[in-house]
């Protein structure tokens, strides 16, 4: 298959670009290296990218052998990172690093994205946190898209569910706040305590799932590198 859109020079910098840096490459290795490994779990923290254009860059991702595709026991088809595409791990949060640390901190309505928001949320429940017993949080956005107000994470020591739909939990907290709000303590730029002083957020529940909630949600893996700001 010809190479296109090439820089036409020999420097390391300029032949990984060539690869790396096109639209939502990054985005998707993000998605690989953060656990995602079928076509549907990578679409949901992709939302705004088109399954054609998502299966394209997998298989150009294929082909210069950052991953590998196969099928899983379970049917349909899994997306692994080679040695190759693991070996972006440092690249991928050096970047993201970069970007909390330097660009502007003020984040525009287009940017806040309430199903990526949980979809990163669910990944970063600390397990070992959790009470010996199942618990179910629901979260409340007025704000969101209608479809998109009410969202339900279901968690254990064995793993953690995210639901949309209601399969009828009986929830053990309810957590209300707004998305921006949400987002700003997803990244480190508002402490828990903060918002919930504020009133743009609530926790309800038993005092012992309120008090133990912020410890189980881990943050973003950029929330250290936050500058202040909105």
């Amino acid at each position: 298959m010809p190479r296109t859109k090439t820089y036409g020079q020999f420097c390391p910098v300029a032949r990984a670009a060539e690869l790396f840096a096109e639209r939502w490459t990054p985005l998707v290795l993000r998605e690989l290296l953060c656990g995602s490994t079928r076509f549907n779990e990578l679409r949901r923290g992709l939302p705004l990218m088109s399954p054609s254009l998502l299966s394209t860059r997998l298989k150009t991702l294929q082909r210069h052998e950052l991953i590998t595709r196969h099928e899983s026991d379970s049917g349909g088809a899994e997306y692994r990172l080679t040695e190759a595409g693991a070996a972006l791990r440092p690249v991928i949060a050096q970047l993201g690093i970069w970007g909390q640390r330097w660009l502007r901190s003020r984040l525009d309505e287009d940017e806040l994205d309430v199903g990526l928001l949980m979809w990163d949320l669910r990944r970063r429940i600390d397990l070992e946190a959790l009470p010996d017993r199942q618990v179910v949080a629901g979260f409340t956005y007025p704000d969101a898209p209608r479809a998109m107000t009410r969202w339900w994470v279901v968690m254990d020591h064995d793993h953690v569910d995210l639901c949309l739909k209601d399969y009828g939990f009986d929830t053990d907290l309810e957590v209300t706040t707004d998305v921006r709000t949400m987002t700003r303590v997803w990244l480190g730029r508002l402490t828990f305590s903060e918002a919930l002083r504020r009133r743009a957020l609530r926790i309800e529940g038993p005092q012992e799932l309120c008090r133990g909630f912020p410890g189980w949600l881990q943050l973003s893996t950029f929330a250290d590198a936050a500058v202040s700001g909105d």
